[in-house]
């Protein structure tokens, strides 16, 4: 089966795709006050923190004081140059922070609303955040395909995944030779994680596999027990964060959380991971402060959702049954915008770390 039929069979054919066996959901389980130790690194993903525009040196210093394990540096802008002496620097103050760095960019695909060239095309942007990687010494690169919105464009998600596949296959032999994995992550309502293991499974994962987003998969119609059972034995990285979905007159609403503060059933979902991906470290991604709209019952919505399989749909449905609303991030009167976002996300990355230590036994300091 060539390329472009795998590809269509995998988006037209996915209801009919066999399931893995389903996983409990306990959600609403009372949470163990003091949390035995797991053996998983805990770190988090810069975007986080996006406000206070942090470069690399100063997001380092700020793990060690969070006495974290990893960091992710999700784009090339938080480098102040991509020489090698620079990054080099970069990977000798991770090493003694006792702080593994993963190195990431965002989208790769010039078809995606997404992309920016401004490092070249899919294939020179790739390449570059392959050598970034090996300098700063993380062996893999986070990068995603694109969004939501992509499935509205021409050739939706088929074109989106055949040009990402290109590009994956372009650069695989730098990927080998430098010894990096490319984790592409399922973003911003693009795929749901079946759909990720498809185009995985199509590079070679030999050299590509999974950028796991827990957030992302209530974007996309997904459970995050779910998306984590289907896609955890391929995650490289991982952008986690908590979800609340409630119902509206308008149709279902998604907030992302700190984590401990949705809907996810966290013990089930670490007992898991344990089991599927132990030693990928959990960057927390914490996006708080707005919700999102899906006018369900809107004439035309579906149009651009046919591949939404539907046990996913269930089960995130279920979730908004249990939901409440949650207000949005808003500053005092009076008070400055930045200055209060920057405050907001870094409390709010800092409640999710503690949550995480303290309930969750994540974590190796």
């Amino acid at each position: 089966m060539n390329r472009r039929h795998f590809l269509k069979s995998q988006l037209a054919a996915g209801a009919g795709l066999p399931l893995l066996s389903a996983l409990p959901h306990l959600l609403g389980h009372e949470q163990t006050p003091v949390a035995p130790k797991r053996n998983i690194k805990l770190g988090f993903d810069n975007f986080s923190i996006r406000a206070l525009k942090w470069k690399a040196p100063q997001l380092l210093r700020y793990a060690s004081e969070m006495e974290v394990d990893a960091i992710l540096f999700s784009d090339l802008d938080v480098y102040e140059n991509h020489s090698s002496a620079y990054l080099r620097d970069i990977r000798k103050m991770g090493g003694d922070l006792g702080i593994e760095i993963q190195a990431g960019t965002g989208g790769i695909s010039p078809v995606s609303t997404t992309y920016d060239n401004k490092h070249g095309n899919g294939e020179e942007h790739l390449a570059l955040a392959i050598r970034v990687a090996k300098e700063v010494g993380s062996n893999v690169v986070r990068c995603y395909m694109g969004r939501s919105q992509d499935r509205e464009t021409e050739g939706g998600l088929p074109a989106l995944m055949s040009d990402t596949l290109r590009i994956l296959k372009a650069v695989r032999s730098q990927a080998i030779d430098a010894g990096v994995k490319i984790a592409v992550e399922n973003h911003a309502g693009d795929v749901q994680a079946w759909q990720l293991v498809a185009l995985i499974e199509e590079a070679g994962p030999d050299f590509v596999g999974a950028t796991l987003d827990s957030g992302n998969a209530t974007w996309t119609f997904e459970d995050p027990l779910i998306n984590l059972e289907v896609l955890g034995k391929y995650a490289l990285s991982t952008g986690i964060r908590d979800s609340m979905i409630w119902n509206t007159s308008e149709g279902p609403r998604v907030q992302w959380t700190a984590v401990g503060e949705g809907l996810t059933d966290w013990q089930t979902y670490m007992d898991v991971y344990e089991t599927l991906c132990p030693d990928t470290p959990v960057q927390l991604e914490i996006i708080s402060g707005f919700s999102r709209l899906y006018p369900t019952s809107q004439s035309g919505f579906w149009e651009t959702y046919t591949d939404i399989r539907a046990r996913e749909y269930k089960t995130w449905a279920d979730m908004a049954e249990r939901g409440y609303a949650l207000p949005p991030f808003q500053p005092s009167e009076g008070e400055d915008r930045e200055a209060a976002t920057q405050a907001y996300q870094k409390a709010e990355l800092e409640r999710s770390i503690r949550y995480c230590k303290d309930v969750l036994g994540l974590g190796l300091k």
